[in-house]
C-alpha cells in the first residue's frame, strides 16, 4: 500500500520541524525538548507528534534530512560552479554538516540505543555523493585522477573531528586537502 504524498502544508510543517529539531539536538544534546522544537518550527506539539511519535523517530528523521541536504548539493553544487569550485563549496557544506552531527551525538547515541541505526547508509550516500565532484574536477584535469571518494571522506572526516567548531582552522585545512588532490593532475 503506497503512502500519500503529504499536502503542501504539511510538507512544510515537517520541514520546519525537522531544520529546528537539527538545530536543537545540535544545540543542546539530549536536553532539547519536543516543546521548544515545536515552538521554533511554528506549530503545536501535536503536529510535531502526528509527524514524529517518538523522540527517536524525530532524532533519526532530522539527521537523515541533513544528510540527505548535504547529499543533494553536490548535483546542485555542479550544475551551477566550475568542477574544483563546486568540490570545495561541498567541503564546506560537508563540515558543517558533521558539525551538526558532532552536536547531535548524544542524541543520536540515544536513537542507537532504542534500536535503530540512522548510519546505515551513511557512507553510501556520502561517496555516491563526492564521486561525481570528483570525477568532474577529474575531466576537468584540475584534480588528481587516482583520488577515490572513500579517501577524500575519510580526509573531510578527519577534519571535521579534528577542528571540531573551529571553522578558520577547518578552511586552511580543507584549502591544503584541495591542494593534495590538485597535485599531479
Amino acid at each position: 500500500m503506497c503512502a500519500r504524498p503529504l499536502r503542501a502544508d504539511a510538507q512544510r510543517n515537517r520541514e520546519q520541524i525537522l531544520a529546528a529539531a537539527a538545530r536543537s539536538f545540535s544545540k543542546c544534546g539530549l536536553e532539547a525538548t519536543l516543546e521548544g522544537i515545536a515552538k521554533d518550527a511554528c506549530v503545536g506539539i501535536g503536529t510535531l507528534y502526528r509527524h514524529f511519535p517518538t523522540r527517536e523517530l524525530l532524532i533519526e528523521a532530522a539527521y537523515r534530512n541533513e544528510l540527505a541536504a548535504v547529499c543533494d548539493a553536490a548535483t546542485e553544487l555542479l550544475d551551477k560552479l566550475p568542477p574544483t569550485e563546486a568540490l570545495r563549496t561541498w567541503m564546506d557544506r560537508y563540515i558543517d554538516y558533521m558539525t551538526r552531527k558532532l552536536g547531535m551525538a548524544d542524541a543520536l547515541r540515544s536513537v542507537i540505543a532504542a534500536g535503530a541505526n540512522p548510519y546505515a547508509e551513511s557512507f553510501e550516500l556520502l561517496t555516491g555523493a563526492i564521486k561525481p565532484l570528483l570525477d568532474a574536477a577529474v575531466l576537468a584535469g584540475e584534480i588528481r585522477p587516482d583520488a577515490s571518494a572513500d579517501d577524500v571522506l575519510a580526509g573531510l572526516c578527519g577534519v571535521a573531528l579534528a577542528t571540531g567548531a573551529r571553522r578558520d582552522q577547518a578552511d586552511r585545512l580543507l584549502d591544503l586537502l584541495l591542494d593534495g588532490l590538485r597535485y599531479g593532475a
